[in-house]
Parts: C-alpha cells; structure tokens; sequence
C-alpha cells in the first residue's frame, strides 16, 4: 500500500550554508528515487520573498515565504545553520513561525547552528541537542536549559532532531529516512550517494581547536604554553605549584576558578593534542606517541583518546595522518 507523502521543509535565511539545505534534500530525493515513488515533497522556505544568497553566493529560490505557507501538513521541518549564525541577530518571523508550526510537524530540528534558533524559539528547552563542534558551547551558555552534546553526530529526542555540522545534515536526514523507510532503503540511499551509513566516531575527532587553550592571568597562561610544549615532563599538580611557588592546594584552587578545568584535566587534554599532531605528522607507534606526549602506556592514551575525541588513536591516524609523499 502506498503511503502518504510527507512534506520536508527546509527553513534557510540569507547567509544560509548551501549544504545544510541541498545535502539533507538530496538524500530524501535519493530515497524517493530508490523507493520509486515520491514518499518525500520537498520545499524550501524562506523568511522574505525573492532568492536567499547562501554563504558561498549561490542563490536558492524559496517555494514560499514563511506565513504565506501552502495548505499542506509539514511532516519534518528543519532549519538550516549559516557561519556566525550565534552573532548574528535573531530573525523574529522565522522564530515567531518556528513557535507555530513545529509543534504541528511530526518531527522538527535543525542542522549545524540551526540550532540557535530552534533554542531562541524555546523549541529545545528541557532537550538534548547536537550543533556544530565550534559553538557549541555557546549554545550551551546562551541557553542553559538545552542539554548540548558537543560531539554527537545527531541526535534524537523525542520529536526533535538536531545535527552537527554541514555536512551531519547529510547523516540525519538518512537516519529519518531510515525511520521512514526501513534499514535497507536507507542503505542504499547511503551506497548510491557514497557516504557512510553510520558515521564512525563523534564530531570532535574533527575539531582543530581542540588543544587546550590558555587562559587566565598572564603566569597561568605562560605555565599552560609551557605544558603545552613539553607535554612529556612530570606535570603533577605538585611540579606545576612549585613552577608558580605557589601551595598545590592554592595553586589547584586557582588554576580551577580562572582555566575553568582542574590542572589534571588540562593537562591530559593538552597531551591529547599533542599526541593528534603526531599521529597527523608522522608514523611513530602508539607506544612511542604515548611516551612522547607523556602518558603512561598506550592504554592511558586510548582511554585519554575515547573521552576527548570519541575514536582510538588508531583510528585517528588512519583517517588524519599525512599521506606519506
């Protein structure tokens, strides 16, 4: 029996990311293609009338302007990301018929910093949530009461469904279309468009600010660089008091309430990035890496590898590492 077809509607502002908008609806179009039947109708929606230039300056022209919408129920609605999308000032319309109309749907979300806007609309509160790697932790502060995962690929809670960023569009609309559909179609939906069925790993593994960062007052800041650049020495909390003549209570104390993290845990996010430039740059085994940046063994630095970047450092090599020339 041939089922309803259900109306897909991508939201886009101007400045949007082409590809938060043409991947996810490439991918219901290649359902529609492998099912042999039009199972997704698929509209884009914009805030005014005329084309909406994208970031890279191709223009998509809109089916319709939102609160001019078309006598159709929505099935999925999803709002798509554009750089800088948490400075950019809000665009009420689009939040005030966010309000309206996603409740109605029977799933809504958002990819990449689409995010921000499902969160000003209060579609997110008390939910959790994926975006892009690179603000999500602005998301989080701006708005406390969204459970934000930083490295999730996507996620799903109950009718809402967040990606991470751009090209996660891709991964979530799969993952709708295999709720729609079943394994199978979705599977070859993937085969067809060469991309990964389930990703492997989180979105950090991608991150390239994933160092630790210096911050607080200047001598923190000078100590953290110093770490940073001789990841293999001892820094226990007692070495790096001393550094600072300071007392290791008062030191931990300090470094907690200016860092924003306890000295153990900077330091192993340090070692862990500069254990990622090795395993980019050169082909030293696991053990060497793990001695050069001042883990124990390579066990410590795979499980220091699961609880930063979400995959093994194997791994990480393998999809990261230079090729050699």
């Amino acid at each position: 029996m041939r089922g309803k077809i259900k109306t897909v509607v991508l939201a886009a502002l101007p400045g949007v990311q082409l590809l938060d908008v043409s991947g996810p609806l490439d991918v219901f179009a290649e359902a529609n293609a492998q099912a042999g039947r039009e199972v997704y109708r698929l509209r884009v929606a914009a805030a005014q009338a005329g084309p909406v230039r994208s970031s890279s300056g191709v223009r998509l022209i809109p089916d319709y302007v939102l609160g001019r919408d078309p006598d159709e129920a929505i099935d999925t609605l999803l709002v798509a990301g554009r750089p800088n999308a948490d400075d950019a000032p809000s665009d009420r319309r689009l939040i005030e018929w966010l309000r309206q109309r996603a409740p109605k749907a029977r799933r809504y979300g958002s990819v990449c910093s689409g995010a921000f806007l499902l969160a000003a609309a209060g579609l997110l509160d008390g939910r959790r949530a994926a975006t892009h790697w690179a603000v999500a932790a602005r998301l989080a502060q701006r708005y406390p009461q969204v459970r934000v995962d930083a490295d999730a690929i996507q996620v799903r809670d109950g009718p809402v469904r967040t990606a991470a960023g751009v090209t996660a569009g891709l991964d979530l609309a799969l993952a709708l279309v295999e709720e729609d559909l079943g394994r199978e179609l979705a599977l070859r939906v993937a085969g067809q468009l060469v991309m990964f069925f389930k990703r492997p790993g989180g979105q950090l593994q991608f991150s390239r600010d994933g160092g630790a960062a210096p911050a607080g007052r200047s001598a923190l800041q000078e100590l953290q660089r110093w770490v940073a650049a001789h990841p293999a020495l001892d820094h226990s909390v007692a070495r790096l008091a001393e550094r600072l003549d300071l007392s290791a209570r008062h030191f931990s104390r300090l470094f907690r309430n200016e860092v924003g993290a306890s000295p153990a845990a900077w330091v192993e996010q340090a070692r862990v990035a500069a254990a990622r430039s090795r395993l980019e740059q050169g082909r030293e085994a696991p053990k060497q890496v793990a001695a050069q940046c001042g883990f124990p063994n390579a066990d410590a630095m795979r499980r220091a590898f699961a609880r930063h970047v979400g995959v093994t450092p194997a791994e990480y090599r393998k999809r990261f590492a230079v090729a050699a020339g």
